[in-house]
Formats: C-alpha cells, sequence, structure tokens
C-alpha cells in the first residue's frame, strides 16, 4: 500500500511539474487591427459641447488602436439622416450615431445597417425601439435618460433660483424634434409641476450650430419680459453663452438666475461669474470614450450593448472648483 501511494504522489508531481514547464497559453489577440468606425459628435467641429465628446473618443481610438472617421452634423437632425444614410454606404464595421432625428427618421436605417453587417450604437440621444431589436447585435447607449435629466435640471432650478410659484421662466429648448425634445418636456414639466410660468422659445437652426446667433434673440425677449427670473438652455452650447445673452440684455450677475446642461469652459467661466447658477453635467467625454469602446467589444468580442446613464451630476458655484479645471481641458 505503501508503496502504490509513493507511486501516485510521483506521478501527480510529475505531471504538476509539466505543467509548470509548458509553454504559455497564446495571449487573447486584443489588437483592433483592420476595424473601421465612424462617429457622429454631433455639432460643429470646434463646437463647445461637440469637442469634448470628440476628445472623449479620440482618446478611445487611441487606447484600442482602431480606425475612426468623424462627421460632423451641427445638431441638424435632416443632415444626421443624410451623413448616417452616407456612412452605411462606405460599409464600416461600427458606427455609433446620435439620435436627435428619432426611430421614424433612424430606424430603418438602423435595421439596413445591420443587414449589411454593421454594428450601431448611440450616443447622447437613445434610439430605444432599434435599441431592445439589437442589443444583443451591440447596440447600446452612453448619455443622459433625456426626460429625467430634463425633469432633474427643472428641479434643480427651482430650488436653486428660489423660485416660487407665479414666478417667470424662459425655456429655450427643442420640443421640435422628437427624441431630443423629451429633455426640453422634462424641464417644462418639472418647473409647471412647481407652479412656475414657463415662457418657450424653439432653437432656430442657425442658433442651434451657432450659439452667438441667438444673442438679439434673447435681449429682445427679456426686453418684453421684465419679470423674468430664470433662463434654461436646453442646449451645451447655449448654456456656454448664457454669460453673452444676459450681459447684452443689459442684466447683472444673479439678476436672472440662469441654467443649463453641460460643462465647457465658458461654462465654468459664467459659473463663476455669477451669470449661470446651475448645470446638470452629462459627462459628454463619456459619451465620445465609451461608444468607440462599445465598438470594439462587440467587433472584436461579440458583446452586447451598454446602456450607460452619465447625466447624474448638478454643477454649482458650490462644486465647481472640482472640475473647473477639467473643464477647462474640455474633458469635463
Amino acid at each position: 500500500m505503501k508503496k502504490g501511494k509513493m507511486k501516485k504522489q510521483a506521478a501527480v508531481l510529475g505531471l504538476l511539474a509539466g505543467l509548470a514547464f509548458a509553454a504559455p497559453a497564446e495571449a487573447a489577440d486584443m489588437s483592433c487591427e483592420g476595424k473601421r468606425f465612424v462617429f457622429f459628435p454631433g455639432g460643429p467641429e470646434g463646437g463647445s459641447f461637440a469637442s469634448i465628446v470628440y476628445n472623449g473618443a479620440v482618446l478611445a481610438a487611441e487606447h484600442t488602436g482602431c480606425q475612426v472617421d468623424y462627421v460632423w452634423s451641427d445638431w441638424n437632425p435632416a443632415k444626421m439622416v443624410q451623413q448616417f444614410k452616407e456612412a452605411i454606404a462606405r460599409r464600416p464595421d461600427g458606427i455609433a450615431l446620435m439620435g436627435h432625428p428619432g426611430e421614424a427618421a433612424l430606424g430603418n436605417l438602423v435595421d439596413e445597417a445591420r443587414s449589411k453587417g454593421i454594428i450601431v450604437t448611440t450616443q447622447n440621444v437613445d434610439l430605444p425601439d432599434s435599441e431592445g431589436k439589437y442589443k444583443a447585435d451591440g447596440m447600446g447607449y452612453v448619455g443622459a435618460t433625456l426626460y429625467q435629466a430634463g425633469s432633474f435640471l427643472g428641479q434643480g432650478t427651482v430650488k436653486t433660483c428660489g423660485l416660487k410659484s407665479g414666478d417667470e421662466a424662459l425655456v429655450w429648448g427643442l420640443l421640435g424634434q422628437e427624441a431630443r425634445g423629451q429633455r426640453t418636456k422634462g424641464v417644462i414639466d418639472a418647473l409647471e409641476a412647481a407652479g412656475v410660468k414657463v415662457s418657450y422659445l424653439e432653437i432656430s437652426d442657425s442658433t442651434n450650430k451657432d450659439a452667438a446667433t441667438g444673442t438679439p434673440v434673447f435681449a429682445s425677449f427679456a426686453a418684453s419680459h421684465p419679470g423674468l427670473k430664470a433662463v434654461v438652455t436646453d442646449h451645451g452650447a447655449l448654456t456656454a453663452t448664457l454669460g453673452t445673452y444676459l450681459r447684452t440684455a443689459g442684466k447683472k450677475p444673479d439678476e436672472v438666475c440662469g441654467a443649463g446642461f453641460d460643462l465647457s469652459a465658458a461654462t465654468a467661466q459664467g459659473i463663476e461669474e455669477g451669470y449661470i447658477d446651475v448645470v446638470l453635467d452629462q459627462q459628454p467625454f463619456l459619451q465620445g470614450y465609451l461608444p468607440i469602446v462599445q465598438l470594439y467589444l462587440t467587433a472584436k468580442f461579440g458583446f452586447a450593448g451598454m446602456n450607460v446613464d452619465t447625466g447624474a451630476a448638478l454643477i454649482t458655484a458650490g462644486n465647481i472648483d472640482m472640475v473647473a479645471p477639467l473643464a477647462a481641458e474640455a474633458i469635463r
């Protein structure tokens, strides 16, 4: 018995020794070589919000080694539809787009892309019906939950600005866009639930592309509404321009409470100067970085779509010092 036991032990030790000196298993191929993606930063090249989205995507491309082509859309839904068609025709491995035009305009095109083996994912504005159909094929979403984000900012505006029932607030937004307009609706509903009297302006195509063109529009509105207590801009570039709007309208810091979406260097400065009081930061850098990672993981390893809510924080004068340096670097 003792002799047999010793033989078994020797056999086990020999097996372990063999494993220890065996050639290591071949490492998995993590390269993105040969993969080509198209990415939509959304706005005009150099725009305050779109540039942060772009910076995130560029860093992800560097980290993964994937080839990425960038398409600038001036926040124009019709342009996004045409550019999406053109991107599909180029037959890339994947496309990360913004869903501003909505399901009615984009749903069939997503179907077409998938029929050609192109991975599609979204950022900033979601396409929930398409995501439900193609989640297993890598269609995810990175961005704020739009209506909830609007409601969250609306509630934050009431609290931060000290608004009371009967006070007047301007919401300058994008109700005219099926999907994107849900955030504007969330703001309005939250303000009205608090008894605030809401006046509404639709952001024109020209101001959507270049926020500075909205300066005379706001000045005219403010002149005809002397009792205005607050303004909420549902657009990152307009929020970054709030200081200019209010100064041009002859308003002093904190005379009209300013609220909006997204950080930038100009927005941080507006908070520090007292022209902007509360901003919802939807972390656009992540809206660039994570969709590229999504396309890489799906194209390379077949991962399903991720859904990441990036709109979780309100920025005010009380916490701007923590993130202002990153805003200056176009990271936050």
